[in-house]
């Protein structure tokens, strides 16, 4: 059945907790770029607000028909690292953040993708991120699907003359924190993710979403 997790960064309690941003507009300065030391000044922000994870197949029906209420999608995937020149690894988790609630499908532990291939060919729900034509590329051995609503803000920033493209850049640049790198290289294959690790994979996806929605406030989604 589906892992229900809802996290704090002080405990592991089941209090649930607003994970929006509220900022009105971006910082006059939003265009220019910051130093590898500004951004590592700033403090940390993660995801505070619910996390499913789906690891049957049992439930992925139920939690797609949640997703297709949602208007906007921030979305992710994370693969096992490489440490081996030759050595590839298909993504074994796929990362999609609504409003209020993160949805984590470890696909290594799944068998009937179709529900998830037509959330992901579906153009009127929006699926927002950085560096997307990588993540579909890697994805397709997975889960074949025709890629439909895609968005990638890091593109979007580079149309507006924005020098910060990255995921951590841009969220350092719009919001004023950092996002911990801690669980990037960690073992996403493993049958039991780590508190950490869902963490981190929920905190991608939501920052996505947030500087999506920010980008398209300020008229900078064309």
């Amino acid at each position: 059945m589906d892992q229900l997790i809802k996290l704090s960064h002080s405990d592991n309690s089941l209090e649930n907790k607003e994970s929006s941003i509220t900022v009105p507009s971006l910082p006059s300065d939003f265009r220019s770029k910051m130093s590898k030391d500004q951004i590592n000044s700033l403090p940390i922000r993660k995801w505070e607000g619910k996390i499913t994870l789906i690891n049957s197949d049992a439930t992925v029906e139920e939690s797609i028909s949640r997703l297709q209420k949602e208007a906007v999608l921030g979305f992710d995937t994370e693969t096992k690292p490489v440490f081996r020149k030759g050595v590839t690894h298909n993504p074994c988790i796929l990362q999609l953040a609504g409003e209020n609630e993160v949805t984590l499908f470890q696909l290594n532990r799944l068998k009937d993708f179709s529900p998830i291939a037509e959330l992901l060919s579906d153009k009127r729900i929006l699926k927002v991120g950085v560096g997307l034509a990588n993540d579909i590329d890697q994805l397709q051995p997975v889960i074949p699907f025709k890629p439909g609503g895609f968005v990638d803000v890091g593109s979007m920033a580079r149309h507006a003359n924005i020098q910060s493209r990255g995921l951590r850049s841009m969220a350092a640049r719009f919001f004023g924190f950092r996002i911990s790198k801690r669980a990037q290289c960690s073992n996403w294959e493993a049958k039991n993710l780590k508190n950490f690790q869902l963490l981190y994979a929920a905190t991608d996806a939501w920052v996505s979403r947030e500087i999506y929605q920010i980008m398209k406030r300020n008229d900078l989604i064309v």
